[in-house]
């Protein structure tokens, strides 16, 4: 990876512990997330997705790894550090109404949010609410309303304002759409992209829906029980998956094609392990359709690990700055891609 982007992960590992024993929610993670572009963030409910963006934006502090912004290392625990991560990668949470304090209007919000960095007299923070207000597209009417007087879409983007009142080189959208109408969640998805090129943020987009990541992403990364099974650009990956657990995200996605098979769609076996005690060998193993319980001669995926770093395969194409990389044994077959969504 490169010094010097928006952001990158080394090995970040999260860990945390719970009544059954410690659990890893993140293992060993390393993605890169250079200015001005996207990765989308990808993988079941308990994935470790949103950890890992707590863990980005200093809510939990990483057992192992680093992590640094354009190119300066964040440790999380002194003071400075803190403050300094804090302007420089803000979070957009998935409920606008539990990160909006509900007592305040819009305007008092956004104006504390414009003056944590930066010394404003009253001029000063009238100027950038309003700026601000004109950046997500709401009208100015809006300032003197609280939240409950807004719309579902409205307080999202008060949310997106208010991450960009300090103006960060990192922003994490964690689920942000999930909760909003198609044609509402489109509009947001269209104001982000329009943001990004305007202001040359790096952006990391979790969501588990794959057609927002397909409209906002340059690359996409899927993560499976901690780890990061799959990095790639966003249409090779979402056109030719080659990491099996990738394959079933997608054939999972509703498809209008007339007389599709059940045959062409990879099913998973069985539940997701315990956290607590993964499974030995590749962690998906007991659950791949094309694991050592399917196909003969794939002994390997029950004893060896197939860590990332050591099965990441460049390909010759590098969108948004991210190789092609894919943490399986057998990443070339069989192959069924599964139709993007």
């Amino acid at each position: 990876m490169r010094e010097g982007t928006g952001l990158a992960l080394y090995d970040v590992t999260v860990r945390h512990h719970g009544p059954s024993g410690p659990v890893t929610a993140v293992d060993g993670v390393s993605l890169e997330v250079p200015r001005g572009t996207t990765v989308g963030l990808v993988g079941e409910s308990g994935s470790g997705k949103s950890t890992l963006a707590r863990a980005v934006v200093g809510l939990d502090n990483p057992c192992a790894g680093r992590i640094t912004v354009g190119g300066l290392e964040y440790r999380g625990r002194r003071a400075a550090d803190r403050r300094r991560l804090g302007r420089q990668v803000q979070l957009v949470f998935q409920d606008p109404d539990t990160a909006l304090d509900p007592r305040m209007t819009v305007r008092q919000s956004l104006a504390e949010a414009a003056g944590a960095f930066v010394r404003l007299d009253r001029p000063g923070r009238e100027r950038r609410v309003g700026e601000l207000l004109a950046l997500v597209g709401l009208d100015a009417g809006c300032a003197d309303r609280v939240p409950r007087q807004l719309s579902g879409g409205q307080r999202q983007r008060v949310a997106v304002a208010r991450a960009l009142a300090v103006d960060p080189a990192v922003l994490i959208a964690d689920e942000i759409t999930s909760a909003l109408d198609v044609s509402v969640r489109a509009a947001l998805l269209t104001m982000l992209r329009d943001l990004q090129r305007r202001l040359g943020f790096a952006m990391l987009f979790i969501s588990h829906d794959l057609a927002a990541v397909r409209h906002v992403s340059d690359a996409v990364a899927v993560m499976y029980l901690g780890r990061i099974v799959e990095n790639a650009p966003t249409e090779s990956l979402l056109r030719g998956p080659r990491h099996p657990y990738t394959r079933t995200l997608l054939s999972a996605v509703p498809s209008l094609r007339a007389g599709r098979r059940a045959a062409e769609l990879p099913l998973l076996i069985g539940e997701v392990p315990d956290p607590v005690s993964p499974p030995a060998g590749c962690r998906f193993h007991p659950r791949c359709p094309e694991g050592p319980d399917r196909l003969p001669g794939r002994d390997v995926c029950a004893v060896r690990d197939p860590r990332p770093e050591a099965s990441w395969q460049p390909d010759g194409v590098a969108a948004a700055g991210q190789p092609y990389g894919v943490a399986c044994h057998f990443p070339w077959g069989p192959v069924r891609p599964a139709p993007a969504p």
